[in-house]
Protein backbone atom coordinates (compact mmCIF):
# COMPACT_ATOMS: atom_id res chain seq x y z
CA UNK A 1 0.00 0.00 0.00
CA UNK A 2 1.40 3.49 -0.86
CA UNK A 3 0.53 6.55 1.07
CA UNK A 4 0.67 9.82 -1.42
CA UNK A 5 -0.31 13.14 0.27
CA UNK A 6 -2.00 15.32 -1.71
CA UNK A 7 -3.19 19.13 -0.86
CA UNK A 8 -6.35 19.22 0.21
CA UNK A 9 -6.86 22.78 -0.58
CA UNK A 10 -8.52 24.29 -3.86
CA UNK A 11 -5.66 27.34 -3.74
CA UNK A 12 -1.90 27.59 -5.47
CA UNK A 13 -0.51 26.42 -2.54
CA UNK A 14 -3.42 24.27 -0.72
CA UNK A 15 -5.04 26.88 0.90
CA UNK A 16 -8.47 26.31 2.22
CA UNK A 17 -9.48 30.15 1.71
CA UNK A 18 -8.67 30.36 -1.97
CA UNK A 19 -11.83 32.19 -2.43
CA UNK A 20 -11.18 34.74 0.15
CA UNK A 21 -7.76 34.82 -0.79
CA UNK A 22 -8.21 35.92 -4.07
CA UNK A 23 -10.84 38.14 -3.79
CA UNK A 24 -8.49 39.76 -1.12
CA UNK A 25 -5.93 39.89 -3.82
CA UNK A 26 -8.51 41.80 -6.80
CA UNK A 27 -9.35 44.19 -3.93
CA UNK A 28 -5.53 45.06 -3.39
CA UNK A 29 -4.83 44.73 -7.18
CA UNK A 30 -2.59 41.55 -6.85
CA UNK A 31 -4.44 40.06 -9.82
CA UNK A 32 -3.46 41.10 -13.50
CA UNK A 33 -4.05 39.38 -16.87
CA UNK A 34 -5.01 36.15 -16.93
CA UNK A 35 -5.67 35.99 -13.29
CA UNK A 36 -8.09 38.74 -13.36
CA UNK A 37 -10.03 37.48 -16.18
CA UNK A 38 -10.46 34.12 -14.72
CA UNK A 39 -11.62 35.89 -11.65
CA UNK A 40 -14.31 37.81 -13.32
CA UNK A 41 -16.13 35.19 -15.53
CA UNK A 42 -16.20 32.83 -12.68
CA UNK A 43 -17.47 35.51 -10.14
CA UNK A 44 -19.62 38.23 -11.87
CA UNK A 45 -22.61 37.47 -13.97
CA UNK A 46 -24.30 40.17 -16.47
CA UNK A 47 -27.57 40.36 -17.79
CA UNK A 48 -30.41 43.00 -18.56
CA UNK A 49 -32.93 44.11 -15.95
CA UNK A 50 -36.20 43.25 -17.85
CA UNK A 51 -34.58 39.14 -17.63
CA UNK A 52 -34.22 39.77 -13.72
CA UNK A 53 -37.75 41.06 -13.94
CA UNK A 54 -39.36 37.93 -15.85
CA UNK A 55 -36.83 35.73 -13.76
CA UNK A 56 -38.51 36.98 -10.69
CA UNK A 57 -42.07 36.89 -11.97
CA UNK A 58 -42.22 33.49 -13.12
CA UNK A 59 -40.60 32.17 -9.44
CA UNK A 60 -43.16 34.29 -7.39
CA UNK A 61 -46.65 33.92 -7.85
CA UNK A 62 -49.06 35.29 -5.76
CA UNK A 63 -52.08 33.23 -6.17
CA UNK A 64 -55.62 34.64 -5.00
CA UNK A 65 -56.85 32.54 -1.43
CA UNK A 66 -59.80 31.65 -3.72
CA UNK A 67 -61.17 28.04 -3.01
CA UNK A 68 -64.53 26.15 -4.62
CA UNK A 69 -64.91 22.86 -3.82
CA UNK A 70 -63.52 19.98 -2.84
CA UNK A 71 -60.35 20.54 -4.97
CA UNK A 72 -59.55 23.76 -2.51
CA UNK A 73 -58.44 21.07 -0.11
CA UNK A 74 -56.06 20.03 -2.15
CA UNK A 75 -54.55 23.36 -2.70
CA UNK A 76 -54.29 23.91 0.68
CA UNK A 77 -52.30 20.14 0.46
CA UNK A 78 -49.55 21.67 -1.63
CA UNK A 79 -48.58 24.19 0.73
CA UNK A 80 -47.89 21.60 3.86
CA UNK A 81 -44.67 19.98 5.00
CA UNK A 82 -44.86 17.15 2.60
CA UNK A 83 -45.28 19.63 -0.63
CA UNK A 84 -43.58 22.78 0.50
CA UNK A 85 -44.82 24.65 -2.52
CA UNK A 86 -42.10 27.57 -0.67
CA UNK A 87 -39.47 25.60 -2.46
CA UNK A 88 -40.28 27.26 -5.73
CA UNK A 89 -41.61 30.88 -3.95
CA UNK A 90 -45.73 30.56 -4.72
CA UNK A 91 -46.72 29.90 -0.97
CA UNK A 92 -47.64 33.81 -0.28
CA UNK A 93 -51.84 33.49 -1.02
CA UNK A 94 -53.05 37.15 -0.97
CA UNK A 95 -56.64 37.56 0.42
CA UNK A 96 -56.55 40.53 -1.83
CA UNK A 97 -57.05 40.03 -5.26
CA UNK A 98 -55.62 43.35 -5.77
CA UNK A 99 -52.07 41.79 -4.73
CA UNK A 100 -52.76 38.29 -6.60
CA UNK A 101 -51.45 37.43 -9.67
CA UNK A 102 -52.64 33.85 -10.16
CA UNK A 103 -56.07 32.38 -10.16
CA UNK A 104 -56.00 28.47 -8.91
CA UNK A 105 -59.79 27.71 -9.90
CA UNK A 106 -60.46 24.51 -7.51
CA UNK A 107 -63.74 23.37 -7.94
CA UNK A 108 -66.82 22.97 -9.96
CA UNK A 109 -68.04 26.74 -10.88
CA UNK A 110 -71.95 27.12 -11.19
CA UNK A 111 -73.74 29.28 -13.50
CA UNK A 112 -74.56 31.79 -10.32
CA UNK A 113 -70.78 31.72 -9.41
CA UNK A 114 -69.67 32.04 -12.80
CA UNK A 115 -69.73 35.98 -12.84
CA UNK A 116 -68.54 36.41 -9.34
CA UNK A 117 -65.12 34.83 -9.92
CA UNK A 118 -64.95 36.53 -13.32
CA UNK A 119 -65.52 39.57 -11.35
CA UNK A 120 -62.46 38.43 -8.59
CA UNK A 121 -61.00 37.76 -11.98
CA UNK A 122 -60.63 41.05 -13.75
CA UNK A 123 -59.28 42.40 -10.11
CA UNK A 124 -56.43 40.97 -10.04
CA UNK A 125 -52.97 42.62 -11.16
CA UNK A 126 -51.60 42.45 -14.68
CA UNK A 127 -50.01 39.92 -15.94
CA UNK A 128 -52.29 37.26 -14.76
CA UNK A 129 -52.70 33.37 -15.11
CA UNK A 130 -55.42 31.00 -14.43
CA UNK A 131 -55.58 27.38 -13.69
CA UNK A 132 -58.51 25.34 -13.95
CA UNK A 133 -58.19 22.59 -11.27
CA UNK A 134 -59.99 19.43 -11.34
CA UNK A 135 -62.11 18.15 -14.40
CA UNK A 136 -65.36 19.66 -12.87
CA UNK A 137 -63.22 23.12 -13.78
CA UNK A 138 -62.16 22.06 -16.88
CA UNK A 139 -65.35 20.10 -18.38
CA UNK A 140 -68.18 20.02 -15.65
CA UNK A 141 -66.47 16.25 -14.62
CA UNK A 142 -69.19 13.91 -13.25
CA UNK A 143 -72.01 17.45 -13.15
CA UNK A 144 -72.55 17.79 -16.85
CA UNK A 145 -75.39 19.30 -16.80
CA UNK A 146 -77.21 23.06 -16.60
CA UNK A 147 -75.83 24.29 -13.42
CA UNK A 148 -72.48 23.55 -13.96
CA UNK A 149 -70.01 25.60 -16.30
CA UNK A 150 -66.18 24.95 -17.34
CA UNK A 151 -64.21 27.77 -16.45
CA UNK A 152 -62.73 28.41 -19.76
CA UNK A 153 -66.31 29.54 -21.03
CA UNK A 154 -65.90 32.85 -18.65
CA UNK A 155 -62.24 33.50 -18.81
CA UNK A 156 -59.08 32.42 -20.57
CA UNK A 157 -57.44 29.78 -18.81
CA UNK A 158 -53.49 28.71 -19.19
CA UNK A 159 -53.11 25.61 -17.44
CA UNK A 160 -55.65 22.47 -17.08
CA UNK A 161 -54.77 20.20 -14.36
CA UNK A 162 -56.87 16.85 -15.02
CA UNK A 163 -58.36 14.64 -12.09
CA UNK A 164 -61.10 14.24 -9.24
CA UNK A 165 -59.22 15.44 -7.10
CA UNK A 166 -56.28 15.98 -8.46
CA UNK A 167 -53.40 15.74 -6.04
CA UNK A 168 -51.45 18.27 -4.80
CA UNK A 169 -48.07 16.87 -7.34
CA UNK A 170 -50.52 17.35 -10.06
CA UNK A 171 -50.98 20.81 -8.64
CA UNK A 172 -46.91 21.95 -8.20
CA UNK A 173 -46.51 20.40 -11.75
CA UNK A 174 -49.04 22.57 -13.35
CA UNK A 175 -48.06 25.23 -11.60
CA UNK A 176 -44.15 24.25 -12.48
CA UNK A 177 -45.80 24.57 -16.24
CA UNK A 178 -47.23 27.63 -16.28
CA UNK A 179 -43.40 29.42 -14.60
CA UNK A 180 -42.06 27.84 -17.56
CA UNK A 181 -45.07 29.29 -19.73
CA UNK A 182 -44.45 32.89 -18.41
CA UNK A 183 -40.54 32.57 -18.64
CA UNK A 184 -40.83 31.86 -22.38
CA UNK A 185 -43.02 34.76 -23.27
CA UNK A 186 -43.13 36.82 -19.94
CA UNK A 187 -44.31 40.54 -21.15
CA UNK A 188 -47.53 38.80 -22.41
CA UNK A 189 -51.09 39.96 -20.64
CA UNK A 190 -54.05 37.45 -21.25
CA UNK A 191 -55.51 39.88 -23.78
CA UNK A 192 -52.06 39.35 -25.96
CA UNK A 193 -52.77 35.91 -26.15
CA UNK A 194 -56.52 35.17 -26.61
CA UNK A 195 -56.88 38.17 -28.10
CA UNK A 196 -58.90 39.70 -25.84
CA UNK A 197 -59.03 43.22 -26.78
CA UNK A 198 -62.22 45.27 -26.16
CA UNK A 199 -63.05 43.23 -23.05
CA UNK A 200 -61.04 46.04 -20.95
CA UNK A 201 -63.73 47.93 -17.70
CA UNK A 202 -62.20 50.93 -18.92
CA UNK A 203 -62.01 53.35 -22.13
CA UNK A 204 -57.67 52.80 -23.12
CA UNK A 205 -58.27 56.36 -24.39
CA UNK A 206 -59.33 57.57 -21.00
CA UNK A 207 -56.48 55.77 -19.12
CA UNK A 208 -53.61 57.77 -21.36
CA UNK A 209 -54.83 60.91 -20.13
CA UNK A 210 -54.92 59.79 -16.72
CA UNK A 211 -54.04 56.93 -14.86
CA UNK A 212 -56.38 57.62 -11.34
CA UNK A 213 -59.44 57.64 -13.82
CA UNK A 214 -59.91 54.09 -14.36
CA UNK A 215 -61.05 54.28 -10.35
CA UNK A 216 -63.30 56.81 -11.42
CA UNK A 217 -66.85 56.75 -11.37
CA UNK A 218 -68.96 57.30 -14.84
CA UNK A 219 -66.73 56.71 -17.21
CA UNK A 220 -67.53 56.68 -20.93
CA UNK A 221 -68.67 54.06 -22.73
CA UNK A 222 -67.77 54.03 -26.39
CA UNK A 223 -72.12 54.05 -27.00
CA UNK A 224 -71.74 57.35 -25.02
CA UNK A 225 -73.76 55.90 -21.85
CA UNK A 226 -72.02 56.57 -18.37
CA UNK A 227 -71.16 53.50 -16.18
CA UNK A 228 -68.92 53.26 -13.38
CA UNK A 229 -65.78 51.56 -13.34
CA UNK A 230 -64.48 48.32 -11.72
Amino acid sequence: MEIVRQQLGNGDKGEFRARQLTARKMLTGELENDELDKFVEEKLMTTTLDKAANWARGNAFMPATFGLACCALEMMGAVNARMDIARFGFEAFRASPRQADLMIISGRVSIKMAPVVRRIYDQMLEPKWAIAMGACSSSMGVFNNYAIVPADKFLPVDIHIPGCPPRPEALVYGILKLRAMVLSKPDEGWRARYGGGGTEEFDPKVLEESIEAVNAENIPSPLGRTTPSA
